[in-house]
């Protein structure tokens, strides 16, 4: 059976190369390119792919996340599956990507037939994970990590760049109040008491946005 792929991929060289690799495959057909979250959206509702090949960084708009999200939640029926391919390969990223609904999450360091292989799993419903992302899952499901909101997680990385409460508070749109409400939580699910050992933490376990 071939496959219908969506590419979505914000950079136009890194869409080529996908692109050219993938019409290698006799099994696999590009049925469309997409550089943004809203564009793929948009595409997928015309072109009906079976497999949306992810990236999670889109630029302006919204994210490979927030796509995914919506692409597996608000699609009538014959939704595709999203399978994430992708730099990025923290906790953070891995957690809302599943979450969101990916079938798969792949890395840019495969070799084509590990990528091949992955996308006739993913239109099959099969999870296809990168053997670093499978070990995290394993690693996180042993020793489950502390779980932040995305809010809490805006907050912590706002915290990491050395900000304040009140420069906290101005760039999410927030009260300080809601700030340190949030901040108190974060302490507590991180057993920490100072903004400096929640940053120690959140880096030490990869929370960080």
């Amino acid at each position: 059976m071939t496959v219908r792929i969506l590419l979505c991929d914000d950079h136009a060289v890194v869409r080529a190369g996908l692109l050219a690799l993938l019409d290698s495959a006799p099994d696999i057909e590009v049925v469309g390119e997409a550089g943004t979250g809203e564009e793929a959206l948009a595409l997928v509702a015309k072109l009906t792919p079976d497999v949306v090949l992810m990236d999670l960084q889109l630029g302006e708009g919204i994210d490979g996340v927030e796509t995914t999200r919506r692409l597996t939640s608000n699609t009538p029926s014959g939704a595709p599956h999203v399978l994430v391919l992708t730099t990025y390969d923290t906790d953070a990223d891995i957690t809302r990507a599943i979450e969101a609904g990916a079938t798969g999450y792949l890395l840019k360091a495969e070799r084509p037939e590990e990528l091949f292989a992955a996308i006739h799993a993913a239109a099959q419903g099969r999870t296809a994970l990168s053997a670093p992302v499978a070990g995290r899952v394993m690693a996180n499901l042993r020793n489950p990590r502390p779980t932040l909101t995305d809010r809490e997680r805006e907050i912590l990385g706002k915290l990491s760049q050395g900000l304040g409460n009140r420069e906290i508070a101005k760039a999410l749109f927030i009260s300080e109040a809601t700030v340190k409400t949030h901040l108190g939580r974060i302490y507590d699910k991180l057993g920490v008491d100072t903004r400096a050992g929640a940053v120690s933490v959140a880096k030490e376990q990869r929370l960080l946005p």
